[in-house]
């Protein structure tokens, strides 16, 4: 569960790290009410369960109240990344003298808690960690232990920062990790972190994902507080798909996917992913989805960004060719005009290859991993040592 920026600041400004002056508007009248208030400049933000909001325009500067409700008239009722934006956070614009990333969410790998920092805040961390991974800081954390203020300092002391900094960041982190624990999340992160030139170390983003299975144990005040404010965390494709009866997941690439399996459908999205690519989603049509494909396959094809479709199915009890003959008459109804691509095996694998090759005249491929290339090819993703490039 997803929260948006003001509700996570609201935890983390209970727990004293410190936060903007702001409050929330759900009307442009109320934004050039608050601007007013604060003074000076200020930073209007929709109110989206979304990240990346400063690319899609989600983020504005207004110098007068007149402009600040501009702003929020621009943003309020508009839909951004498949939300549809019923607020908007209007905050105090900080002088800042530089920006940092921190974070606490569940590592699978320690099995535990992590404790992430880097003096690259304000980006992308996954493209910090691609281009200069020893500027991203791992700690794990004993859960039983916990989070001392000698652990995170220890974790600074080869960074750049101050000695004063350094002090404030760590005092920073441990908060953080205390908000992690409480709210039993499983991701609390604020990128950027920012010192402002009078030194002061304040969380100028909040990004905080609960964990589902752990709602029912937080205090029932605290989740009256989220009723009404909260909205729908999914995209406008993903609340479709949940109508459906289907496990949809809409991500930022370009390669659709339909596989039969969670595990098989998350280890497309890796193969996907290692050879270059990015999957446009999570979709999993196993069981009795199948009987959905061709509501399933549309789900998929309405995402203007995908430019290949990738089917990978391998059946044990489940009958691969049961599960093509949806996937094909769904493909003959919807006719994309994209390049599709199949990797069949398990039982009825022969009797699915022949209906495959028969009705929609593609040959699958032998091996996924070739499969899985050449979608990635035509999704117009560089590779290395591409195999199989077009569709057979």
């Amino acid at each position: 569960m997803k929260l948006l920026e003001h509700q996570g600041k609201s935890l983390l400004s209970r727990e004293g790290l410190t936060t903007p002056d702001g409050a929330v508007a759900a009307e442009a009248s109320e934004a050039a009410t608050i601007a007013n208030a604060i003074g000076g400049r200020v930073v209007i933000k929709a109110q989206i369960p979304a990240g990346k909001r400063g690319k899609s325009g989600a983020i504005r500067f207004a110098d007068s109240p007149a402009q600040a409700h501009q702003a929020a008239a621009d943003l309020i009722g508009k839909p951004i990344n498949g939300f549809p934006v019923t607020a908007v956070l209007i905050e105090q614009a900080l002088p800042i003298a530089r920006e940092l990333y921190a974070a606490v969410l569940n590592d699978p790998a320690s099995k535990g808690p992590l404790v992430l920092f880097s003096v690259e805040g304000g980006m992308d961390i996954e493209e910090v960690n691609a281009q200069s991974p020893e500027k991203v800081l791992r700690l794990p954390v004993d859960i039983r232990v916990g989070l001392s203020h000698q652990d995170a300092a220890t974790l600074l002391s080869g960074t750049d920062l101050s000695e004063a900094e350094q002090a404030a960041v760590a005092d920073a982190l441990v908060r953080l990790y205390s908000v992690y624990l409480q709210v039993e999340a499983d991701l609390v992160e604020v990128n950027p972190l920012v010192v402002t030139e009078d030194g002061r170390v304040v969380a100028l983003d909040a990004k905080v994902s609960l964990d589902p299975g752990a709602l029912a144990r937080q205090p029932a005040e605290f989740m009256q507080n989220l009723e009404g404010d909260q909205p729908p965390d999914r995209s406008a494709l993903e609340e479709e798909g949940a109508q459906l009866g289907l496990q949809f997941i809409e991500l930022d690439g370009s390669v659709g996917v339909l596989a039969n399996g969670a595990g098989l459908t998350m280890a497309t999205l890796d193969a996907v992913n290692h050879y270059g690519g990015r999957p446009a989603n999570f979709l999993e049509i196993g069981g009795d989805a199948y009987t959905k494909a061709t509501p399933a396959l549309a789900l998929v094809l309405k995402n203007p960004n995908v430019r290949s479709l990738l089917v990978n199915f391998c059946g044990a009890f489940a009958r691969t060719d049961v599960m093509t003959e949806g996937v094909v008459n769904a493909i003959e109804a919807l006719r994309p005009e994209i390049p599709v691509y199949f990797s069949i095996h398990g039982t009825g694998e022969e009797e699915a290859i022949a209906l495959v090759r028969n009705r929609l005249g593609l040959e699958p491929y032998d091996l996924m991993d070739d499969a899985v290339r050449a979608a990635v090819a035509a999704a117009g993703y560089k590779q290395q040592e591409l195999v199989n490039e077009g569709a057979r």
